[in-house]
């Protein structure tokens, strides 16, 4: 009777050892191929090679999961570099712990076969945006970039019908449009599209997902083994781009078509080599540009933002 009482004390105690510990992560938006490498860390057991059991919670807005993070309802949240420095303005207790997609996937664009050949064109022309002060900034420093001012074209807030606003020539061009899915989306429906990308106009590189943490966790060791998992499920999913897009399109049914499986494929060159790696020049570099163009007051130390994973 003694032994088998050890034995399950043993067995207990093992499994308490074992167990894994448990991460709440916050996608920016519904399941989509931009997630793809938590998605393949998942499916491959690359968490479970780390110690740990995530659950992936797309939310009802993209703008909450930093927040829900700031309040400790989640553990890692993914956001966008810009909105996360205006964030950090507004007293946000939040700290970058690394990187997801580190090139913006914005861009300008008009229809292939438009009028406008290059940004020189677009004197006059009807420019339909999607809100935020980011889109507006990114287009007037496109422009100036080639000598024309926004005050000569027509601003038009379309909100989030960009293509359908373009399609129907309510608008010349629009900005906002992602370069993995709108592009595709549209040559898919036979209407292609020319596109203007932002850092090849004078707009300076910018992380378009990154992951958060809340400020007091910034150091919990399940966030460096997080972001291995991560860096594995990148590498095998550059290695095998068609066995990861099967498997999330057969747990994802509603998003198995043409159109995502392209932004599968699309998508795979802006994924970062190493999630913990976070570029200082860069990083501050985009946070003076917001500054210089009103978008953020102040310019916050490095470290004040980022938290290096060891």
């Amino acid at each position: 009777m003694k032994k088998i009482f050890i034995l399950l004390f043993a067995i207990c105690l093992t499994t308490q050892i074992f167990a894994a510990d448990k991460l709440v992560v916050l996608l920016d938006w519904f399941a989509n191929p931009d997630h793809a490498p938590l998605f393949v860390a998942q499916d491959q057991g690359f968490f479970k090679q780390q110690n740990l059991e995530v659950q992936l919670i797309g939310p009802a807005d993209s703008a909450d999961p930093p927040k829900l993070v700031a309040a400790g309802k989640a553990d890692i949240g993914i956001t966008y570099q810009p909105r996360f420095l205006e964030q950090i303005e507004h007293g946000l207790p939040l700290v970058m712990i690394g990187t997801l997609i580190n090139k913006p996937l914005n861009c300008l664009v008009v229809l292939k076969n438009s009028s406008i050949k290059t940004l020189d064109d677009m004197k006059g022309k009807k420019i339909g945006y999607s809100g935020g002060s980011m889109n507006n900034i990114t287009l007037k420093i496109m422009l100036a970039n080639n000598g024309n001012l926004i005050d000569d074209l027509q601003l038009i807030n379309i909100h989030y019908d960009l293509t359908q606003a373009l399609l129907s020539g309510k608008v010349d061009a629009v900005t906002g449009m992602m370069r993995n899915f709108e592009l595709t989306q549209m040559e898919l429906n036979g209407h292609p599209g020319r596109a203007f990308y932002p850092e090849d106009h004078g707009m300076p590189y910018y992380s378009e997902l990154i992951f958060v943490a809340q400020k007091t966790q910034a150091h919990d060791p399940r966030l460096s083994r997080f972001l291995k998992a991560i860096q594995q499920a990148i590498v095998y999913l550059k290695k095998h781009p068609e066995d990861t897009w099967k498997t999330f399109a057969k747990n994802h049914s509603e998003l198995n078509d043409e159109l995502n499986h392209r932004a599968w494929t699309d998508t795979l060159p802006y994924f970062i080599q190493n999630p913990a790696v976070v570029h200082s020049k860069t990083f501050m570099n985009f946070a003076t540009f917001m500054q210089k163009n009103g978008l953020i007051k102040i310019v916050q130390p490095f470290t004040t933002y980022v938290a290096l994973q060891e």
